[in-house]
């Protein structure tokens, strides 16, 4: 089956670190993302150290996973290097989906925390990280090996959802 139908978030995650090439492997995914105008905006900050993940999981009352993983990503996107600037969220959208995909492909979990939907956060991240104001936090991810049994994958398909040549109401038939 392929990976994204494996994909789930994991927030517990063991002490083994997460080897080099995987992290590599990992990065290279998220920037093989499509990008609006191939602007590829995107920059990285790849956290490993205890206490900085630690300081990670402060930034938001839902970024405490990071704490417990064996690396973070911080994702970024730089604003000098936007052709569309509209498009942004959804190139760090795509880098993010590639990123967790790829942990499930390397037998990681990975868990999406969001920055980009706080300005509090993102303004802790900045602090942080000692980012330029050109830099917007996007999101988080903290990725390690998962610990323990992790619950079984549902099928998130709804074919009441889909809509063909219009959109109707659910319960309605197509003319």
């Amino acid at each position: 089956m392929l990976e994204i139908f494996n994909r789930r978030s994991v927030r517990q995650f063991t002490r083994q670190p997460v080897e080099a090439d995987k992290i590599d492997k990992l990065l290279r995914a998220a920037m093989q993302a499509p990008s609006a105008a191939n602007q590829q905006a995107w920059e990285f900050v790849v956290v490993q150290d205890r206490q900085r993940l630690a300081e990670v999981a402060r930034t938001s009352p839902y970024a405490k996973p990071a704490a417990e993983s064996s690396v973070a990503f911080i994702l970024l996107a730089d604003e000098n290097r936007l052709k569309v600037p509209t498009a942004w969220e959804q190139d760090m959208a795509a880098a993010a989906e590639n990123l967790l995909l790829e942990a499930v492909h390397l037998d990681l979990g990975a868990v999406w925390l969001g920055a980009a939907t706080s300005d509090i956060v993102m303004e802790k991240l900045r602090r942080l990280f000692n980012l330029p104001e050109t830099l917007r936090p996007f999101a988080i991810i903290a990725a390690g090996y998962p610990d323990g049994p992790q619950p079984p994958v549902t099928s998130r398909y709804q074919p009441q959802r889909v809509h063909y040549e219009k959109w109707q109401k659910e319960g309605t038939q197509n003319d």
